[in-house]
Order: structure tokens, then C-alpha cells, then sequence
């Protein structure tokens, strides 16, 4: 089965053939860091407007790279949220154009799950029956938008266990990035100059929730950041800047890693899958990958080019969902800005 998977979310257009829910025929993200990084953030306006420049050349290319034509697919899977609105519908009428045109069976894609299916792509040989990746495991997908730890008993099972309840982990990377003077995005960037600081030399706050939840909060985080840098002369201390870095990591990461091993001990799983831009920073991989080992959890994540938004993991788990039959006339699939993950198996 030959799925073309798009993807307007965001601030990327993208497009993508995928073979039988696991090879990857094409992979074609066109990025838009260039248009919004004088902002400082991404602008809707702009971001749906460059995606209705960009998404027929970036279809047309991801088909030519996979030595296909419309005729010859099977299905149309589409992100139709969450994600901003304006750049949601763009991606949406295109798909639906293209199944209406060609009688294809078009599926909508929670962005959500699109990450936490990208790990499948990653591990063609882990079968739907039959693979050490498979569930029950613990998802965490951090990204710019969006910080949400899910139980995924079984393919299209969900029970969301916490999510954000202020900024994304990735936000606040991006937000720490702009009162540090670094450029954006913030999460590379911060990345690689924590690497020269000594994330001991300042103690940020933690969150912890009073409820005891496995919900994140950065807010306060974010605050200590900003605080700290209006007490400090960076411009004449600018050694400061990478210890500001390196702490601030070390505290959002820590987060996310208590929180997530929080819900491993809660739902006795043995397996955790990350997801979204944020998995693909090296400390947080490096300091999962030492928990993992010590309570002797399964740890699995997706490459680099498959934690950012991108279309084939939409396609991957438009697949899957084919395959339950669970695809709806494409008159009922509408853009949801604050679409919830939901379970349809």
C-alpha cells in the first residue's frame, strides 16, 4: 500500500510516500526557519501563506523521488490537527483536492500521533504483530508546541497521563533563546552552547506539581532565566550565557525525564518512545539513555530528520489506520487547531 502522507502543521510543508506503514519512498520537508526567525517565533499568516505557495512543488517532489504518480496510490493521509489553524487548512484542501480527484480514501492525522509513529519508521523490521517495538509503552512528545506524555496500550490505544500546563518544552527553549540573544530557533542553538557551560553553576527551579500529576509546567523556569539575566551583566560576563544554557537544559530536561519514568513506575511498562523536535537534543537523549539503562527500560526514538515535523510519519500512521479501517469520508475530516489525541482502535 502506497501512502502519500502530508504535513502543514506548522512552519514546514511537507510531503511523503510511504511504503506498507514502514519504507520510506520520499521525504520532502520544505522549511520556513528563514521567514520567521527576524520574529523571533512563527507567524500564522506568513506560515499559511508560504504554505500555499510551496505544496504542490513539494508533493510533486516527494512523488518524483518515489517513482510514483497519483494513480498509482493507495490513500492520503493528512495532518488535520492540532496545530494553527490557517497552516492546517492549506495542507487539508490539498488533500482532500487530490481525493476527490483520484476516488482515494483520504484519513485525518493527530500531529501527536504522527511523532510517536515516526519510531516505527525508524525500526522497518519491527512488524505490527510481532517486534520488540511494539506496545504497551510510555510516549513523550516534546516539541515546540506541545509536551504530552501518553500510554499507548496498543496501536491506536491512547490514555494521555500529562501534558503542559503553560509553554511547551520547546517554546521555552525558544523563549530562554531570545533573552539570551541566541537566535532562533532556541533549541539547537542552546544545545550546542550548553555544551561549553557547567550546568552546575546555577540552580533553576524544578516544577513539581502539588497534585502529584505528570503534568510539566516551564513558566516558572522560564521566569528564574529571566530573572537571573536581569541581575547579571551579560554583555560584560558573557561566560555567563553558556552556564545559563547548560542549567536551564539541565532543569527542562530533568522535567521531563522524572515525569516520564513517573509513568513507566505507574503503568509498569517497559518501553519508552520520545518524539517531536525536542527528542532530538543531545542531553536529553544522553540522560534518558543513562535512565533507561539503570532501571533497564527499552529506550527508542526516531533520527534526527524524523523528530522535526515532516510528513512520512503522518503517512506511517495514516497506514495503520487504513488498515484498521478507520478512514471517513473526506467530507467529515475538518482542521482542529486543538485536536485532542484520541483513541480509534
Amino acid at each position: 500500500m502506497l501512502v502519500l502522507g502530508i504535513e502543514t502543521s506548522c512552519d514546514e510543508t511537507a510531503a511523503s510516500v510511504v511504503e506498507s506503514g514502514r519504507r520510506i519512498l520520499s521525504n520532502v520537508v520544505s522549511s520556513q526557519i528563514d521567514i520567521h526567525r527576524k520574529y523571533g517565533g512563527v507567524v500564522p499568516e506568513l506560515a499559511s501563506r508560504k504554505h500555499l505557495e510551496t505544496i504542490n512543488l513539494v508533493i510533486d517532489q516527494a512523488l518524483s523521488e518515489a517513482d510514483c504518480s497519483f494513480k498509482q496510490l493507495d490513500a492520503i493521509a493528512v495532518t488535520n490537527g492540532p496545530g494553527l489553524a490557517a497552516a492546517l487548512v492549506i495542507g487539508l484542501a490539498t488533500a482532500k483536492a487530490i481525493a476527490y480527484a483520484f476516488g482515494l480514501p483520504l484519513v485525518g492525522i493527530n500531529h501527536i500521533e504522527g511523532h510517536i509513529f515516526s519510531n516505527f519508521l525508524e525500526h522497518p523490521e519491527s512488524k505490527f504483530t510481532s517486534s520488540d517495538l511494539l506496545p504497551p509503552f510510555i510516549a513523550l512528545v516534546v516539541s515546540g508546541g506541545h509536551s504530552d506524555l501518553v500510554f499507548v496500550e496498543e496501536y491506536g490505544k491512547y490514555e494521555l497521563l500529562g501534558r503542559t500546563r503553560d509553554d511547551a518544552a520547546g517554546e521555552s527553549f525558544d523563549k530562554v533563546a531570545k533573552i539570551l540573544n541566541l537566535g532562533y530557533p532556541g533549541g539547537p542553538i542552546i544545545d550546542e552552547i550548553a555544551r561549553r557551560g557547567n550546568a552546575e553553576a546555577i540552580r533553576f527551579p524544578l516544577a513539581r506539581m502539588k497534585d502529584e500529576s505528570l503534568d510539566f509546567s516551564f513558566s516558572g523556569l522560564k521566569t528564574a532565566v529571566i530573572n537571573f539575566v536581569k541581575n547579571h551583566k551579560l554583555a560584560t560576563e558573557s561566560h555567563l550565557v553558556a552556564d545559563i544554557a547548560a542549567c536551564f537544559q539541565r532543569a527542562a530536561i530533568g522535567a521531563l525525564v522524572e515525569k516520564t519514568f513517573s509513568a513507566v513506575e505507574e503503568k509498569g511498562a517497559e518501553r519508552v518512545v520520545l518524539g517531536g523536535g525536542v527528542a532530538s537534543n543531545s542531553h536529553l537523549r544522553n540522560v534518558f539513555k543513562k535512565w533507561a539503562e539503570e532501571s533497564g527500560v527499552k529506550l527508542y526514538y526516531p533520527p534526527r530528520a524524523l523528530c522535526t515535523d515532516n510528513a512520512a510519519m503522518i503517512g506511517c500512521a495514516g497506514y495503520y489506520k487504513m488498515k484498521y479501517g478507520v478512514a471517513r469520508p473526506f467530507e467529515s475530516v475538518t482542521a482542529e487547531a486543538n485536536l485532542e489525541l484520541e483513541s480509534w482502535a
